[in-house]
């Protein structure tokens, strides 16, 4: 068990899930890794939750609104990103070739954020902690241990990346291969070849969730309603893992790492 106390730049801070069912989000993933729900309300009828375990935030959710709905905005989970000035941050983001889909704005007393499309078209959000720093506990069962970014471009990801938020990418042994992202020397999330996703589906970020038995946890979360889009498989040295679509929709993936020798 890790215990976070505060945000690193660079390092993602927060996974928020955006559904068009907070109830039974709440209950499949209650059900399926022991989260705690926390409800703020946050006006009529319409409340945020803060999911915890041991105690201390590992995420949240909130219903998408009606014109995000209109828009085409499936159910998804976002990305954070810890930066030191969101400010600065979102001056650079049309520099580089990305989208500022909403300027930097202060969240209460929690923070300030920006929301940022790449240029490949995957959505993510930078965020200045004041009173929150994001995730507060890891490396336990339930909690987000990375990130892949898929898309389509993997080239021009990497440029926009590395220039807005001084990421490297660690190349594989052939072009084409997985590449590990890096926040200075720590490793973070990766990106996989173009086209890994699928045809048709979209450039977006993938959260990995810690478990200790991908199989186990893959079936658990399929009679909880989850749709499997990649059954559990063993990547050799690393680790097992699988990806799933929560019932409204959003996908993420479930990551066994293998015993450390």
């Amino acid at each position: 068990m890790k215990i976070i106390d505060h945000a690193v730049p660079g390092n993602f801070c927060w996974a928020e899930l955006a559904t068009s069912n907070q109830a039974e989000a709440k209950k499949f993933y209650e059900s399926l890794f022991g989260w705690a729900a926390d409800d703020t309300p946050l006006g009529p009828g319409e409340f945020y939750t803060m999911f915890k375990l041991e105690g201390r935030t590992v995420g949240a959710a909130f219903t998408l609104r009606a014109q995000e709905v209109k828009q085409g905005v499936p159910p998804h989970w976002g990305v954070y990103v810890a930066v030191k000035s969101a400010d600065e941050i979102a001056a650079k983001v049309a520099g580089l070739g990305g989208t500022l889909l909403a300027p930097a704005f202060d969240v209460f007393d929690a923070g300030r954020m920006a929301i940022i499309q790449d240029p490949t078209g995957a959505t993510f959000q930078v965020w200045q902690p004041n009173k929150n720093w994001g995730f507060q506990i890891a490396e336990i069962p339930g909690t987000v241990c990375w990130a892949d970014l898929m898309t389509n471009d993997t080239k021009k990801a990497e440029a926009f990346y590395s220039g807005l938020l001084g990421w490297t990418f660690d190349p594989g042994q052939k072009p084409g291969d997985y590449l590990h992202i890096k926040n200075g020397e720590t490793f973070i999330g990766g990106m996989p070849p173009a086209g890994t996703a699928g045809p048709g589906v979209p450039p977006h970020w993938l959260f990995y969730f810690y478990v200790t038995d991908c199989d186990a946890s893959t079936a658990k979360a399929t009679s909880l309603g989850a749709k499997v889009y990649m059954p559990a498989m063993t990547m050799e040295g690393v680790g097992r893992f699988s990806v799933v679509a929560d019932p409204q929709g959003a996908s993420f993936s479930l990551f066994q790492p293998m015993p450390r020798h």
